[in-house]
């Protein structure tokens, strides 16, 4: 709690002084406008940037929600077999290390400007939800593997009882880091993609407001990419806290 009242008293003052080198050095809005004709824009605009925002932060939760089920699932299964693990693990780093840039244009051919924001969202979350998956499944007490062995534990009781309470701290750790890339992969999926109407999203508004030498609303559209940012990292920080804490209680039950 103490932090996060530092990181805000940081954060208002950088505002504030932002504030104040704009107005005393008279510079003009188109070159960089103060925060408070940035959160005018805001509200006078939010007509168009709040449809923008709503349709970036549903491709950023859907992509992250596929991943999770994706990553885990995916890693539950090679965590079956060391010949399946090898097999996935290297088309997992392919995608992970090949620039979305690059292959967002081939998923616009081949599967439309639309779902293409889906698919890079979960294409950049998914990679830390199965490393974390399956750094946690093998990272099991050999102490306790041997335990359940001793007492003829079968696979789904080794799973359930012993595998993924192990996992879960390295599982939550993939989700904080998964939550922001999913962030990043619908924006530049944007980018890319240039939806409109209905569908666009708070990239395609930012390359329109600079197109256009709207900087206070191309400011705007950056604020509520990074409030939406550091909300779900705050949303996925506090899911690991409560997920960990009764991980940490049932850990000291059983000793």
């Amino acid at each position: 709690m103490r932090n996060a009242r530092v990181s805000i008293a940081i954060v208002i003052m950088l505002v504030a002084a932002w504030e104040a080198a704009v107005r005393d050095l008279a510079i003009p809005e188109w070159k960089l406008p103060a925060p408070s004709l940035v959160f005018d824009t805001l509200v006078n605009d939010w007509s168009v940037l709040g449809p923008a925002f709503a349709a970036t932060l549903q491709v950023t939760l859907a992509g992250l929600a596929l991943a999770i089920i994706g990553g885990v699932g995916i890693g539950l299964i090679a965590s079956r077999s060391r010949l399946l693990e090898n097999a996935i693990s290297p088309i997992a780093v392919i995608l992970q290390v090949t620039p979305l840039v690059a292959i967002a244009p081939l998923l616009i051919i081949y599967i439309g400007a639309q779902a293409t924001l889906y698919v890079a969202a979960f294409l950049v979350a998914f990679f830390p939800m199965l490393t974390g998956t399956l750094a946690g499944l093998r990272a099991v007490d050999p102490a306790l593997s041997d335990l359940f062995a001793v007492y003829g534990a079968n696979a789904t009781q080794r799973l359930w009882r012993l595998e993924a309470p192990s996992a879960l701290p390295f599982m939550m750790a993939g989700l904080r880091t998964a939550g922001g890339l999913a962030l990043i992969g619908a924006v530049v999926a944007e980018f890319v993609a240039g939806t409109v109407g209905d569908q666009a999203g708070l990239a395609y508004r930012i390359v329109e407001a600079s197109y256009r030498l709207n900087m206070p609303r191309l400011f705007a559209a950056l604020a509520l990419i990074a409030l939406t940012g550091v909300i779900i990292y705050a949303l996925t920080g506090l899911a690991s806290r409560i997920v960990l804490a009764r991980w940490s209680e049932q850990r000291a039950m059983a000793d």
